[in-house]
């Protein structure tokens, strides 16, 4: 039973949270998509969102993020910091990171701009092996429990390790399209002290594409209505996935979406090509953004309960961009 309950541990940790944090609502809140998204619209913002998954099942996962990041016209730079919290009901499970991030941006054309970015960071994994229990722990005789244990594991229960990523963006007034390369330093995250597991760099080519198609419509609706293309491919290890979807969104105040989570690149883990449908939505009032999403899950995860995301996010300075909108990157 205890080489059952270290392996357990073991894959959890290592295969299941091996992964990124994927926030279905990346196109509302794109900093948790591109750190060249730091600064971005020209003025100073905060936000954060909240992701709970699996809630139907035992392996409930809740993951948190939150950001802050401003815009120094000076220097034409973003700076601006990051946190991300993870919890695994079941195996306690625990991931925080912190991250510094550092944008520039440098006009290419009349209307493009290019963004690149770096971001720093320092993360903590703990996987819980303090709540074990252990055979030699067990006194049956006087119906206690010891405190230590002479388990030859030597498996630890946290992991500290620092991070490096790397962004790009081009933008101009209605689209993007940006790359982000994540862990490019491969940290270690092994479980045993003199242990090599390096955590496998995380890719993500993602795109916005405003679609003019309703420009020309004498409808004021249509007039004040703008259509766009989402689309984002995100690799890590053996891992896969394509999302592709649209956005509508009305005066700039008020959006809806829908994208389709895809493994274009079959592996031994694929089940199907269509594994998940995102929905979300998204309201505007002055300065402030708020956003849900629900995920429907579309392979057999018994009582999965879905995936819900809420976002809420506030802009400072909202009217400073008015003279030139052009400059800042479309997000909604």
């Amino acid at each position: 039973m205890k080489k059952i309950i270290i392996i357990f541990f073991v894959f959890t940790g290592v295969i299941s949270f091996a992964q990124d944090v994927i926030f279905s609502q990346a196109f509302l809140v794109p900093e948790t998509l591109n750190s060249s998204f730091t600064g971005s619209i020209r003025s100073t913002k905060v936000g954060s969102l909240f992701r709970s998954q699996w809630r139907g099942s035992a392996f409930k996962t809740n993951s948190n993020y939150a950001f802050f990041d401003t815009w120094l016209e000076g220097f034409k730079t973003g700076i601006g910091i990051s946190f991300l919290n993870q919890t695994e009901s079941v195996s306690s499970y625990t991931f925080n990171q912190v991250n510094f991030n550092y944008a520039m941006a440098f006009q290419i054309s009349d209307t493009w701009f290019f963004r690149p970015s770096i971001s720093v960071g320092f993360g903590i994994k703990n996987y819980g092996f303090q709540n074990l229990l252990l055979e030699d722990q067990i006194n049956l005789t006087n119906y206690t429990i010891n405190t230590s244990t002479i388990d030859p594991a030597l498996l630890g229960s946290q992991r500290n390790f620092f991070d490096f990523s790397s962004s790009l963006l081009f933008n101009n007034e209605d689209s993007w399209i940006g790359l982000t390369v994540r862990h490019l330093n491969k940290p270690n995250i092994s479980l045993t002290e003199n242990g090599n597991a390096p955590l496998d760099m995380f890719w993500s080519v993602h795109a916005k594409y405003y679609l003019p198609i309703l420009e020309n419509h004498t409808d004021l609706s249509n007039r004040k209505s703008k259509i766009y293309v989402l689309s984002n491919f995100m690799r890590q290890g053996s891992f896969n996935r394509l999302d592709v979807g649209a956005q509508y969104v009305f005066e700039n105040q008020f959006s809806l979406g829908i994208t389709a989570g895809l493994t274009p690149i079959k592996n031994e883990f694929t089940t199907s090509l269509l594994s998940s449908v995102s929905t979300f939505v998204g309201y505007r009032w002055q300065g402030f953004r708020f956003g849900y999403s629900y995920d429907f899950n579309t392979i057999n995860l018994v009582n999965s309960g879905g995936i819900h995301e809420f976002s809420v996010s506030y802009d400072f300075d909202i009217n400073i961009r008015v003279l030139n909108r052009y400059k800042c990157v479309s997000a909604f």
